[in-house]
């Protein structure tokens, strides 16, 4: 071995090459070493000083909203734990009952559409560029007479989206930093992240598992999922999801009538989040417009994601009736206008043909069909909790199933599931607080795979 130097080559002993390789490689721990040729044979070794090594950081600070969330959003951690469950067995069938998402194709009466809007895209007559960014005329009065017929919404009142997640973040946009919120707890964690984002809440009370600033409106099997609004402090902004997710209860006529008048006497509104309202069945109300003066304190959120499959495709529509009003009178859907052309070109029109064509009475059959399909996995999943003793709720109105293990953490339950019967659910805590010793099985899933499920449920708490 020989050592470089700035003019020759000094040949090593065997010996000095191990004391020399020894302090060598001790040194490349502490610092970076470049290497510089001025001419054939001859090199100059260089230190890279410690300021050269740090990595380059900007002088703009980190959003402090964002630093006050816990952990990751829910559904992208069960997602990390199901991964790495897979590569420790990765001969295993992990079969995916946790975060809803649909699993069976698009009826084809509603593909066909996208596809002739596409293939029209690349013709003279076909194409279209920009859209409005409301949505397709056709589209918004056909949206307000399949679903708000009779209700008094009209198709100005309606904005379509590409989907009602991304309609909550905007509605927290609209009503800023300012505003007070309350939330069901157990509720789908979107409403409580965008509103620690938007600035809305205070820090993190770990001892509690809860955001100051927030109002958690506790809904259990002990008030039959409604929250005692007695007990419940005024705020400016009232999230509710009926069907609830995750626990699948859906609110009575009698018990939304309360919460609209709840609202109306303490000047609230109401962002009501009706993703499931196609699972509903009876007379429990689809739209919280059902309810009278409903338009006077409400915003409804809607998607086509688990009724035809959309959860790709992206295509939703929030109604903003035009008798809502701030306290200055100025109506608020003037407001989410601005929010929506500033931030949003409008919902694809490929998703918007798929649109129309779900609300064809050939797609409305369609899309009843799929429900109907999950509404017979989720009773199987019931059927199974149920015949294992376990009190179960939700599965009526609803594609989610609501397990309750007393007593037990809802993390340490999903582990044990997905460790002994390699199948993912979600944990109740996930959702909230209330959400604590529940576990929520979705019925999101192909018929083989959530029998299969059962049989491992059966095999596991038998």
């Amino acid at each position: 071995m020989s050592v470089l130097n700035h003019n020759h080559v000094t040949p090593l002993s065997s010996s000095s090459s191990a004391i020399f390789a020894k302090n060598t490689f001790t040194s490349v721990r502490t610092q970076i070493v470049s290497v510089s040729s001025k001419k054939a044979g001859v090199c100059k070794c260089v230190a890279t000083s410690p300021a050269e090594q740090t990595a380059y950081k900007t002088k703009v600070s980190r959003n402090g909203n964002i630093a006050k969330l816990q952990a990751g959003y829910l559904f992208p951690e069960i997602g990390r734990r199901k991964a790495a469950h897979m590569l420790k067995y990765p001969d295993a069938q992990v079969i995916s009952l946790g975060i809803g998402d649909t699993t069976e194709p698009i009826p084809e009466v509603i593909t066909s559409a996208m596809a002739k809007r596409a293939l029209g895209l690349s013709t003279i007559e076909g194409y279209t560029g920009y859209g409005a960014e409301q949505g397709e005329k056709q589209l918004r009065a056909q949206l307000a007479s399949t679903f708000y017929s009779n209700l008094g919404i009209e198709e100005d009142d309606i904005f379509v989206s590409d989907g009602a997640k991304s309609d909550i973040s905007r509605l927290q946009v609209l009503f800023g930093s300012n505003v007070t919120m309350a939330v069901q707890d157990p509720s789908y964690p979107a409403y409580v992240d965008s509103s620690v984002i938007i600035g809305q809440t205070g820090e993190f009370q770990k001892d509690i598992e809860k955001f100051g600033n927030i109002e958690y409106m506790k809904c259990t099997p002990e008030n039959d999922f409604f929250p005692d609004l007695s007990k419940v402090s005024r705020t400016d902004i009232i999230f509710f999801c009926s069907p609830n997710n995750p626990t699948g209860s859906a609110a009575s006529r009698e018990q939304l009538t309360k919460l609209v008048n709840f609202a109306k006497d303490n000047g609230s509104i109401i962002i009501y989040d009706s993703a499931y309202a196609m699972y509903v069945s009876g007379d429990t109300p689809k739209s919280i417009f059902e309810i009278p003066g409903a338009k006077e304190v409400a915003i409804e959120t809607a998607s086509f994601s688990k009724y035809a499959g959309f959860t790709g495709v992206r295509l939703g529509w929030t109604v903003v009736p035009k008798e809502l009003k701030y306290s200055d009178g100025f109506p608020v859907a003037k407001d989410f206008n601005r929010i929506v052309c500033t931030g949003f070109n409008g919902a694809s029109n490929i998703a918007q043909a798929g649109g129309l064509a779900c609300l064809s009475p050939e797609g409305l059959q369609a899309m009843h069909e799929v429900v109907g399909f999950y509404k017979e996995n989720t009773k199987i999943i019931v059927d199974t909790f149920t015949s294992l003793g376990f009190t179960v709720y939700g599965g009526i109105h609803a594609p989610y199933v609501w397990v309750h293990f007393p007593g037990r953490s809802s993390w340490d339950v999903f582990s044990e599931i997905l460790e002994k019967t390699h199948v993912v659910t979600t944990p109740g805590s996930g959702f909230g607080p209330a959400g604590e010793g529940f576990v929520r099985v979705s019925a999101f899933g192909h018929r083989n795979n959530v029998l299969e499920a059962c049989r491992r449920f059966k095999e596991l708490y038998k």
